[in-house]
This record gives structure tokens, sequence and C-alpha cells, in this order.
């Protein structure tokens, strides 16, 4: 399974291949370094490490300084007195099961997707605050007339009589509403920008523009679609045509 870290810029809307205006996010996929590829007799499982987004060097620990060296990151030595800024280097995701060769240094970008393709979106929800249950659960309230004086937006009773006498766990109340992981999967890649290191998504993405998201191979394509010509299919058949040209010539 192929994945890239991103950032979320925003949104627009530009016109597919039929002509149809369709709104669109815009995340920033790269570059993303490669920089651990663990393997089942080293580390128990296949993975490959990525990571995306610059950072000042004084800003970085000693064990994740250590990580980098280790790893292939030119990290200088000493101190200096012009800050250094390491490339691609802030936020550190893994991938399991990465389809793609790669080894660690290597720099990789929206190239590996296609328009097309289908991907799953993983980002952090924006943050609410506080909310009622009208607006965090959708209640109905009370009525506005009739009676109902201060009734309005509240949850009204939240316990039992003599039994069990307590509020029941996982009751709907008011509460911290957002800043919660969430997957938006099956979003469709209409647009690849290699150069400027853009993906144009149809479809919304969790969290606020700036944020990081993960954009990753779709684990349920909707049925009767087709998958991109990507990378990792571009790949693939091309291992596959020397295995169909042995057996045509066996059968010969």
């Amino acid at each position: 399974m192929i994945g890239l870290i991103g950032r979320k810029l925003g949104q627009t809307r530009i016109y597919d291949a039929n002509g149809v205006l369709q709104q669109v996010t815009i995340v920033l996929a790269g570059p993303n370094r490669v920089l651990q590829c663990k393997t089942k007799e080293t580390d128990g499982y296949n993975a490959v490490q990525l990571a995306f987004g610059d950072q000042k060097l004084q800003r970085l620990n000693k064990p994740l300084l250590g990580h980098l060296k280790k790893h292939g990151v030119a990290v200088p030595e000493g101190e200096s007195r012009q800050p250094v800024l390491l490339t691609a280097v802030r936020r550190i995701r893994e991938f399991r099961d990465f389809s793609l060769p790669v080894k660690p240094g290597d720099l990789i970008g929206p190239g590996i997707f296609a328009p097309g393709d289908y991907v799953d979106a993983i980002g952090i929800t924006k943050g609410r605050g506080f909310e009622g249950v009208v607006k965090r659960h959708g209640f109905r309230g009370g009525d506005a007339s009739h009676g109902a004086k201060g009734w309005h937006r509240r949850p009204g009773a939240i316990g039992q009589r003599l039994f069990p006498g307590t509020v029941r766990r996982g009751m709907r109340m008011p509460g911290h509403m957002g800043q919660v992981r969430r997957t938006v999967q099956n979003l469709e890649i209409l647009q690849v920008r290699e150069q400027e290191n853009l993906l144009l998504i149809k479809g919304s993405i969790p969290g606020a523009n700036g944020d990081y998201v993960i954009i990753r191979e779709a684990k349920k394509r909707p049925k009767g679609t087709v998958r991109g010509k990507s990378a990792v299919s571009a790949g693939a058949a091309a291992e596959a045509k020397p295995k169909s040209a042995a057996k045509k010539t066996a059968k010969k």
C-alpha cells in the first residue's frame, strides 16, 4: 500500500475531463523523504518510514537527530551561527507493505499517484471547543413557544428513577467537539501536478487549511471503478510482461 504525508492548502473548483465543475481540495504532497525501510528479517514486518516538512535544526531533539543521521540525512555537526533548515524531516509516518521499491534517502512526491486513482485521506478535524447537544449531537431542542421558557436548546433529563439511579455511560451530553482523527475513504484524484508537488482531490478532507494529512491508497475502492495508471500499476505491469512472454514460449 502506497501513501504520502501532505499538507492541506485549501479548496477550489476545477473542470474535469468531461467539462463538469468539481470541488477539489489542494494537498501539498511532497517531497517525502524515505528515512527507513523495515523488513521481516530485521524488524518483523515490512514497512517504509516517510518524513515530510522542513524543520530547524535546533528544534529537533538528540534521539531524532541520531535517527536521521543513521538513515542518511545530512545533519551538520557543531554549533552554527546561521540557522540550518533540514528538508523533509518534520513529520514522520510509517506505511506498512509499501508497494514501491525505495531506499533510504529517496525523495518521492505525488507522482506515485495518477488521475483516476482513489485514495483515503486521514486528518485531525477542526476543534469546535465546548458545544451543546444541538450542535454536537443534532438534538431537536425544545419548543419555541407554548410556555417552553428556557428549554430551547437543553438536552432534557439524563438520569433514571430509583433504579439504577445513575447516568448511563455514553450518554450524549454537551462537551468538547472536534479535534479527533477521522478518515474519509474513496476520494478521487482529479489532477496530479508533479512540478508543484500538488494533488487535487475531489471532495473534502478533515482538518483546517495548513494541517498535516495522510494520503494513502484506498482500501475499499468503489465497485466498477478502474484503477488509474499510477506508478504502482505501471511497475506491476512491467513485471508481469516477462512472465507472460515466458509462458508463451513454454507453450510453443
